[in-house]
């Protein structure tokens, strides 16, 4: 079964709320027949189209080939936190990649940051609202959070980062569950299909070619690699492949560190007088479930909220029910409410939880497995890639850096490996352990 196909009807956006309040463009045309480039690029998400725009506009030849359409997957589907830094906290790189190459990992996500907030500056669609808390299910773990948030200001000179306590938690949080933790006002959210659709438009400003309804079939590395797709094929000189938790066995290499699992979210009706309830104000939160629950509030006034995993290739049956369990154990004040819209995505994660850049073959590139912490990090992977086919390594070498181990059993044995693993981390959040 072929991942792309499993659980969506090619060249149809998901039924999102974000997908219905944006005005969506037509169809591009597919690929048909031959055609060269100096870049190919497989993947018209975050990562493919940024790279896409950085390239053009450093005067590159670019082919971007989407199966389905630009946006299509994780990155206009996400619940759309621009967070700070990565999955790992600064004391841990350090631990593992210097002091150096830490600062050097935490200025590049300031960068990501600034770079979509200066997206959402040029587009109002996206709408970009600063603020994202990390909410703690035990109150044991907050002096840890609260102790990232004084290492950030003491060594990296970071001071939005503000400590909360369980008052000030639920005060601002609606909800009995969370024991305190910290808003990062540096840290923000945005409607990811509209940050997606405006990559792609400067990336076609700038010179680059975008085919839609383009199925890859086959990448051959070499001197001169070739894209294979259903109607056509592309030679380029460089392929970036940039199809995250959808790339499939396309190329072992990547596919050994990169796992997709699926994620989901729902949008309730507006709830006017009630939203006040659940957030005091328009920010983003994420807990510290294991299974993680991530929601904030659209401009209408919705609960936008994200919970619930599986590790197959199907999604559930009922999107709506499997979110709705821990929406309503967050917000009991919103058992029974009108779900409007629920759909699903499949992100791709790495073994550590960090993005993972390669050159897996021969003129090949690949940046994916950014674990839910993408919306930032992938935007601005475009300029590294850029950078890197330019000629300048430097950010490419110390993100090539990152710990990316391969998943145990490689392709063949992850899936059921990874199933067990994420069933008893799951149980885990159930028994409150």
């Amino acid at each position: 079964m072929n991942l792309l196909f499993a659980n969506d009807r090619q060249g149809h956006y998901p039924p999102s709320w974000y997908a219905d309040v944006l005005d969506v463009p037509d169809a591009r045309p597919p690929l048909r027949g031959e055609a060269q480039a100096d870049v190919c690029i497989v993947g018209a998400g975050y990562t493919g189209l940024s790279a896409a725009w950085q390239l053009a506009e450093r005067g590159f030849k670019v082919i971007v080939v989407e199966a389905h359409r630009a946006g299509w997957g994780a990155s206009g589907r996400n619940g759309g936190q621009v967070g700070s830094g990565f999955n790992k906290g600064q004391e841990w790189l350090e631990a593992r990649m210097g002091a150096g190459n830490a600062r050097l990992l935490w200025d590049l996500s300031q960068d990501a940051k600034a770079l979509v907030r200066a997206l959402a500056d040029e587009d109002p669609a996206i709408a970009y609202r600063p603020g994202v808390a990390h909410a703690e299910w035990h109150a044991s773990d907050v002096p840890d959070t609260q102790a990232d948030a004084d290492h950030l200001a003491k060594h990296y000179g970071y001071d939005q980062v503000e400590k909360l306590d369980r008052d000030a938690m639920q005060a601002l949080i609606g909800s009995p569950c969370y024991q305190g933790g910290s808003v990062d006002w540096g840290a923000g959210h945005v409607n990811p299909l509209a940050l997606a659709l405006s990559l792609a438009r400067k990336a076609e400003a700038a010179g680059a070619t975008i085919h839609e309804n383009t199925l890859v079939h086959r990448v051959e590395p070499g001197a001169d690699p070739v894209v294979r797709c259903d109607k056509g094929f592309v030679r380029a000189k460089h392929v970036i492949l940039a199809g995250n938790g959808y790339l499939g066995r396309l190329v072992n290499g990547v596919t050994s560190r990169v796992m997709p699992i699926n994620n989901f979210i729902a949008a309730t009706e507006p709830l006017g007088d009630r939203a006040a309830s659940v957030l005091a104000r328009d920010i983003a939160v994420a807990d510290s479930k294991f299974v993680i629950n991530y929601f904030r509030l659209s401009a209408d006034g919705r609960l936008l909220f994200g919970g619930g995993e599986s590790y197959g290739y199907k999604f559930p049956s009922d999107i709506e029910g499997t979110v709705r369990k821990p929406l309503e154990t967050v917000f009991p004040q919103l058992k029974g409410v009108k779900i409007t819209h629920a759909w699903g995505g499949t992100l791709g994660i790495s073994a550590q939880r960090l993005p993972v850049f390669d050159r897996p073959a021969q003129r090949l590139w690949a940046a994916s497995g950014y674990s839910g912490h993408g919306v930032a990090l992938a935007t601005f992977s475009g300029r590294i890639l850029a950078e890197a086919i330019s000629g300048e390594m430097g950010r490419f070498d110390v993100l090539n850096a990152l710990p990316s181990p391969r998943f145990p059993g490689g392709g063949a044995f992850r899936t059921p490996l990874l199933v067990m693993a994420m069933s008893w981390y799951a149980l885990r959040d159930k028994l409150g352990i």
